[in-house]
């Protein structure tokens, strides 16, 4: 119950931070308006997000459920991404924002999103970027370790319990795998085709502060600071600071 504890702990510090920053709203509706670009629509199956937080992601998908692994009134549902509570092949778009680099054992967490996840579906991963600046950022004004160095530990012990295991973050570890291709075998992502793999500058929200550091430029210039990110995206290895990655469910797997 540890990870569930810390967990609850930032994302009712998180609140607060989110509301007292109006141009952190504006950031994150651009994130998820290009995570709503990639999903899937008129299907059959739901669409969940995992590790939801504040749940803002309904502004953009209304339709969206949300989950986190505890209850709060805003939300929808409690979820464990290792442990879903979904009939295999009901859901049609799964997203973790900011969620896979908190997931210690992810083949283990893969192997439950392709249970549940119907054939051709989609995962929908939005993640730090580890371009060269942005990583140095992270690294001295983040509070959460970026894990370069670390294994990845992809299969979970037998012992594993879903519902008890400790805190877990390392941030750079979705560059590791999708950009670096560290560790990634045709075994790992055995169900899942790659569809797109977008590292984004991100600098509105890095300028910005994110939710918890100071805002280094006035409301009134973020349009001026998102003209800056167009010209830095050409750059994805020195300046790229969020990843968005996509994934389709092969069929017959």
């Amino acid at each position: 119950m540890l990870e569930i504890a810390q967990h609850d702990i930032e994302i009712q510090e998180n609140r607060a931070h989110w509301e007292r920053k109006p141009v952190l709203r504006l950031v994150y509706e651009a994130f998820y308006q290009g995570i709503a670009r990639w999903t899937l629509s008129g299907g059959e199956g739901v669409t969940l997000e995992l590790g939801s937080g504040m749940g803002n992601i309904k502004n953009t998908l209304p339709d969206c459920l949300t989950s986190d692994l505890f209850p709060n009134p805003w939300l929808d549902r409690v979820e464990n991404a290792y442990a879903l509570n979904w009939s295999d092949k009901t859901v049609e778009n799964l997203i973790l924002f900011d969620v896979f680099h908190h997931l210690q054992h992810p083949g283990r967490a893969f192997t439950e999103m392709a249970r549940v996840v119907r054939p051709g579906g989609r995962v929908i991963l939005f993640e730090p970027g580890m371009g060269l600046l942005p990583r140095l950022i992270m690294r001295f004004f983040h509070h959460e370790p970026l894990g370069f160095g670390q294994p990845i530990e992809w299969d979970a012990p037998q012992d594993f319990d879903p519902a008890n295991h400790p805190y877990y973050a390392a941030q750079g570890n979705s560059w590791r795998v999708f950009v670096r291709k560290e560790g990634l075998s045709q075994h790992v992502l055995r169900d899942w085709k790659v569809l797109h793999v977008g590292r984004e500058p991100g600098w509105a929200w890095l300028m910005c502060g994110g939710l918890r550091g100071p805002q280094l430029y006035p409301d009134v210039l973020l349009p001026a600071v998102q003209w800056l990110e167009k010209c830095l995206s050409f750059l994805p290895s020195i300046f790229a600071g969020r990843l968005l990655v996509v994934l389709e469910r092969k069929s017959g797997s």
